[in-house]
Order: C-alpha cells, then structure tokens, then sequence
C-alpha cells in the first residue's frame, strides 16, 4: 500500500468507528422514550454475546488429547470467581486471561 491508500484506509476507519459510536445519539432522542425493542435489545445482546464467545474460544478444545481442557477449565473458573467476588467486568476477564496464558506457557 502507497502512503496514500495508507492514510485513506486509516480516515475510513476513524470515520466508520466515529459513525458507529455517535449513530444511536443521533437516531433515538433523549426526549422521546426509548422504543422497547431497543431496550430489550441493550438487556438481552450482552449475555448473548458473552455466551457465544465462550462457545467460540471452547470450540477447538480437545478433552481427549494434550492438556485435556484444564487450561481452559481453570480460566473460566477462575474468570467466574472473581467476577462473583469483584463484579468487575475488566479484573474478571484479565484475570481468568492472564490466569489461562501462564498456564498455557508454564504449566502445559
């Protein structure tokens, strides 16, 4: 890529992350109500998504093979511990992440 396409590439990017954060601003109102759709929506997508991030990051776990998924095991377990005892979301994710890597690196 030449400077150019660089520095288009990088503007496209700000612009559309830019977009994407000032959007709901601009479409729904602070003096009309909040449709419930939308409020179901901003109740129900985040254990969703949570919920299939770990069915994708246990997808490739093999039980029968190497390590047996104690890494994996240990990580959530851990990443649900704190989370119960701190209920922070940043601790609990960094924590069963840092947990899993050492583990991963040191242990099996």
């Amino acid at each position: 890529m030449t400077l150019l396409q660089r520095v288009i590439t990088i503007g496209l990017c700000a612009a559309a992350t830019m977009l994407t954060r000032f959007l709901p601003f601009l479409v729904f109102s602070s003096k009309k109500p909040l449709p419930k759709y939308i409020g179901y929506l901003g109740q129900a997508l985040p254990a969703a998504i949570f919920g299939m991030l770990v069915v994708y990051c246990l997808k490739d776990v093999d039980i029968l093979g190497g390590s047996h998924g104690i890494p994996e095991l240990i990580g959530i377990a851990l990443t649900a511990v704190l989370h119960l005892w701190k209920r922070n979301m940043l601790i609990s994710i960094a924590g069963g992440t840092v947990a899993y890597m050492l583990l991963v690196q040191f242990v099996f």
